[in-house]
């Protein structure tokens, strides 16, 4: 089957395509591939940034193998190993410093073709997020580490690691980590405006 599947395959050649072109064109050209089925690349030089890019986008399920190639002529093999972007582990949160100088977004979900935006916000002791209406769609929060509270238009919530909160759609809120052991939370929602997150006086 492998066989017939090389046998089978196209060749682009993006060397007279403009920089900017060519990895929309060859990602756009690697999304049509049946599964199993593959198509060789031409380049002016071995194209690791698309590599990474591919790599991150689809993990396991694009397969790279670097072909006899030139000074002027890069070759490589992209396959397409399955229909979707293969599962991974995004992140380990032990690998996360536990305290932070200045606050903000210390983690993003990497893949650019998603439904959901996921980040790891660190505040740093006394920092906030000052007050605001949340977006038209809910929010869940993880708190990983360290302490503080959520204010809302009713009351006061502690925060502690190992909590997940709900935060429903267009409510008020805001976030005032611990003024010495900060605050680290895990947020993920679909794909929105990122927040203001501030450092508080």
């Amino acid at each position: 089957m492998r066989g017939n599947a090389v046998a089978e395959e196209s060749v682009i050649d993006v060397r007279s395509i403009p920089k900017p072109e060519r990895h929309p064109l060859i990602i756009k050209a690697y999304e049509e591939l049946e599964v199993g089925t593959g198509l060789i690349l031409v380049n002016d030089h071995v194209p690791e940034g698309l590599r990474v890019e591919m790599v991150r986008e689809y993990a396991e399920a694009v397969e790279w193998e670097p072909l006899e190639s030139t000074e002027d002529e890069a070759r490589v093999r992209i396959i397409r190993r399955a229909a979707t972007p293969a599962p991974r582990v995004v992140l380990d949160v032990a690998e996360l410093t536990e305290t932070v100088e200045d606050s903000g977004s210390v983690w993003q979900l990497p893949t650019q073709h998603r439904d959901l935006d996921a980040n790891v916000i660190a505040l740093s002791p006394g920092g906030e997020i000052r007050e605001h209406t949340g977006p038209s769609l809910d929010v869940l929060i993880h708190v990983l580490a360290g302490a503080g509270t959520l204010e809302t238009e009713t009351g006061t919530i502690d925060l502690s690691p190992g909590q997940i909160v709900w935060l429903p759609r267009r409510s008020r809120r805001r976030f005032l980590a611990d003024a010495e052991a900060g605050l680290q939370y895990f947020s993920v929602h679909q794909r929105k405006q990122g927040l203001s997150i501030t450092a508080r006086s």
